[in-house]
């Protein structure tokens, strides 16, 4: 008897060649599309309406010869993505929705919709591979980066456990985007030269402060920049070199964020709401005129003042270290977990394709302190940080 595998079938070529591929390899596959956004106000491109995209799945159910279904996720898409963002960005911290919908929508909800057909797996798209290896007795599942380096997705599927891992599976993972346009041409798909769709996952490319001005008001405020050479900044100068009364205070300093007063730097400009901007960000603040372009290297959600400062390089965007709370700290291989007073040495991101940078873990009863062996740019309350051994992604944790 043939396995089912229910394959997120979303209009695009990469789950139409997951598809195909299942069926080759003898799967009875169903195709589901998961309709998970249905306001089309905030949307700035046609590149992702959910109407053309069910029209383009169901054209390829149709011919693979595959039942198709809809399911209605966009409830749920609300409740657990759309209104997590608005809390997270009113808090002054900077969400990474597409990590959350691996983890809350694809891999749960569609996950369980997929059981209730009697589905053994989920099929994605996604560029990541999966590995079944036995370790001491017991199953585990390696959760992979990519084959194909400029596609690996691994770092948005950072909090699957290995429940989800078990049940999942990744068809075009072991190949580079090129084949996959090449199988899904050769096979008359009708997403062979469809563009990669963009922006927030399920929603598209949104302006995001008009998408946050559904629930968060617009709140005029002070921009303000800050010098280079501002006091703020003697622990970066001082590159981690500083004398410490102990490994831990050590710690605690090179992770903790700069903090400013309301009436630090000059004021440059005006915004119309702190919480609607990220750390890093460059494009959308309205303020000419400097040497070097300005950058957002803190936002004051309280005080409603967003602080600038000139230069990627400049000395507030970068710091030595993060810190995850216990809670936060997911292992994607509970089994190689570090436990408190231990270290260890890895590679490690804060964001989707970024290259890998080593990092040392260390754990501590209250949480993970990490220390990257370079200074990393636009460390963001919010975002997820991703560690890996070789290509082998071990787990990953909500920055405080």
């Amino acid at each position: 008897m043939k396995e089912r595998v229910v394959v997120g079938l979303s209009g695009g070529v990469d789950s139409s060649v997951t598809a195909h591929l299942l069926i080759e390899q003898g799967y009875e596959v169903i195709a589901m599309f998961m309709r998970n956004w249905v306001d089309d106000s905030v949307i700035i491109s046609d590149e992702c309406p959910w109407v053309e995209d069910s029209n383009d799945a169901l054209a390829v159910a149709e011919k693979l010869g595959i039942p198709f279904h809809v399911i209605d996720l966009s409830e749920q898409y609300k409740e657990r993505i759309v209104d997590y963002m608005f809390r997270e960005y009113e808090k002054g911290r900077t969400p990474n929705p597409d990590v959350l919908c691996n983890r809350e929508v694809k891999f749960d909800i569609f996950l369980n919709a997929a059981m209730q057909l009697k589905a053994d797996y989920v099929a994605t798209g996604h560029y990541v591979q999966k590995e079944t290896v036995e370790v001491n007795g017991e199953t585990v599942h390696r959760l992979l980066a990519g084959a194909d380096a400029n596609k690996d997705q691994s770092y948005f599927l950072c909090q699957l456990n290995q429940k989800q891992l078990s049940k999942a599976l990744f068809p075009i993972g072991h190949l580079q985007k090129s084949d996959v346009r090449k199988i899904a041409k050769e096979q008359g798909l009708i997403t062979a030269e469809k563009k990669d769709s963009q922006g927030l996952c399920f929603i598209g490319k949104v302006r995001l402060p008009d998408f946050l001005q559904q629930q968060l008001k617009p709140k005029k405020g002070e921009i303000r920049e800050l010098e280079a050479s501002a006091e703020n900044f003697e622990a970066y100068r001082q590159n981690g070199n500083a004398t410490y009364s102990s490994k831990k205070d050590e710690l605690i300093a090179l992770t903790k964020p700069y903090s400013y007063q309301p009436t630090d730097g000059k004021v440059v400009g005006e915004h119309n709401g702190a919480h609607y901007y990220t750390i890093g960000q460059r494009k959308g603040l309205g303020v000419g005129g400097t040497p070097e372009p300005l950058f957002v290297i803190e936002k004051d959600t309280e005080n409603n003042i967003i602080y600038t400062g000139q230069g990627e390089n400049h000395p507030g965007l970068l710091r030595k270290g993060l810190f995850v709370a216990n809670k936060d700290v997911h292992w994607v291989r509970p089994d190689l977990a570090l436990q408190p007073g231990e270290s260890a040495e890895y590679l490690g991101r804060i964001r989707y394709r970024q290259p890998l940078e080593q990092v040392t873990l260390h754990c501590e009863p209250e949480g993970v302190y990490f220390i990257f062996k370079d200074h990393q740019k636009g460390i963001a309350p919010g975002q997820f940080v991703a560690w890996y051994q070789g290509n082998e992604l071990l787990g990953s944790g909500e920055i405080a």
